[in-house]
């Protein structure tokens, strides 16, 4: 099979490598890809916001299955496209998409269907906004309503950056992402990403992860797209997970289904373990990034099986997907700068150093510059992976991986997985 795969960061990559795997791929194709992509796929100049581009291309080339990795193509309606052109695709409609292209409407639907999450407000205009914030008290979650890459949320410990945040959504910081403003309860307790597949009808739980989504060690400074994470996460346990597929994703395909948008493609769900049980703070579309790298090095199963399975609408064919019971971390290097102004074009030597230390390199941000070396181009620019037995020995191999690389434009969280690794030292 030709499997067209859009997106061109480390989520792809770690895609990508996870695809080349399967005994039923023919060809593998990647728009636009990166240089780490380039070891499995060919490289195509397409963009993936340009939909009528993607379609010409995926029939000229007879591509059998598309995987739309990032969120925007989603939001934008590319999965419809292709569906309605006969091309089987891996990826939610851009009507179901809007579980994450809209934080009200997802809040909406929970307040609905009485699916628990933090009590929300949505707003058109800044005065309204500021206003409300007595209702809500400090801390207090102030969200883009849009796509924002990752840095459209603010948890406001007092008022004043409450009040500084909604000027900067309205304002225009954000785009179009910050046209409308939702303002949220602060939910206390610790934080798990569950994700699950579905073709609308049939979901099954897909694995669980715990993101550090703060810029620096001891999770401090501003939030970022995702510094390191790890996979499974022991807080989410059985129980847990039971109560979330329960309340929370089944609920909501039903919900999904029931409004004439059925979700099709992986379901990504935020949670916050909190002293009442789960609850919903996001949901994502798609894969995160970087959580799929420790699922996909997990993952026991041929992914264009489970990805057709999916886009064909028969996933109840299937049993459940299988993964190790072995833990992966991986830790980004990211540009100096980031997540403000990232440094663009610093060297990047020493991969097959870091893989020789037992890890996986997924390149998230590189490019080749000119002379053909490997450079940054991004802010996000490595994803260095392990697995091991638990999460001391893949937290070792991964930064054994780190040091060896040369990046000296780079940095990264030194302590990736350190609620897990003190719950073990604690016993």
């Amino acid at each position: 099979m030709i499997v067209l795969l859009l997106g061109s960061g480390g989520r792809e990559h770690a895609l990508a490598w996870k695809l080349s795997q399967s005994e039923r791929l023919t060809k593998l194709f990647a728009a636009p890809g990166n240089p780490g992509i380039a070891q499995y796929a060919e490289c195509v100049d397409l963009d993936p916001l340009h939909p009528d581009s993607v379609l010409a291309f995926a029939r000229e080339e007879n591509v059998g299955l598309v995987v739309i990795g990032p969120e925007a193509p989603l939001v934008a309606g590319l999965a419809d496209l292709l569906r309605e052109n006969g091309i089987l695709t891996f990826g939610p409609s851009k009507a179901a998409a809007q579980l994450e292209g809209s934080k009200g409407f997802t809040k909406d639907l929970c307040a609905r269907e009485r699916i628990p999450t933090a009590a929300y407000a949505r707003f058109t205009n800044a005065e309204a906004a500021k206003a409300a914030l007595d209702s809500f008290g400090s801390p207090v979650v102030i969200k883009a309503d849009g796509l924002a890459a990752g840095k459209g949320v603010v948890i406001a410990e007092k008022r004043a950056r409450a009040e500084d945040a909604i000027d900067d959504m309205f304002g225009g910081n954000f785009g179009s992402a910050g046209a409308e403003v939702v303002i949220e309860e602060f939910l206390t307790g610790e934080e798990a990403s569950f994700f699950a597949l579905t073709d609308g009808k049939t979901v099954v739980p897909f694995g669980s992860a715990q993101d550090h989504k703060r810029v620096g060690d001891g999770d401090v400074g501003p939030n970022t797209g995702g510094m390191g994470a790890y996979s499974p996460a022991p807080v989410l346990t059985p129980e847990l997970e039971a109560r979330a597929m329960k309340e929370i994703i089944e609920p909501t395909v039903r919900a999904m289904a029931a409004a004439g948008m059925p979700y099709s493609g992986v379901l990504y769900a935020g949670l916050m373990l909190t002293a009442d049980g789960p609850k919903l703070i996001e949901y994502n579309a798609r894969f995160g990034d970087p959580e799929c790298q420790v699922l996909m090095l997990r993952l026991e199963e041929d992914l264009i099986t489970l990805f057709l399975h999916v886009a064909e609408g028969r996933l109840a064919e299937l049993p459940p997907p299988s993964f190790s019971p072995n833990t992966a971390l991986t830790v980004v290097m990211a540009a100096k700068g980031y997540p403000g102004t990232p440094a663009k074009g610093g060297r990047i030597g020493n991969i097959t150093e870091a893989e020789e230390k037992g890890a996986k390199v997924f390149h998230a941000g590189t490019a080749r510059s000119q002379g053909g070396d490997l450079i940054a181009n991004g802010g996000r620019v490595l994803n260095v992976t392990a697995i091991g037995a638990d999460i001391g020995e893949a937290r070792d191999t991964a930064y054994a991986a780190v040091d060896a690389l040369d990046f000296p434009n780079g940095f990264c969280r030194r302590d990736i997985g350190w609620r897990e690794l003190a719950r073990q030292r604690n016993g």
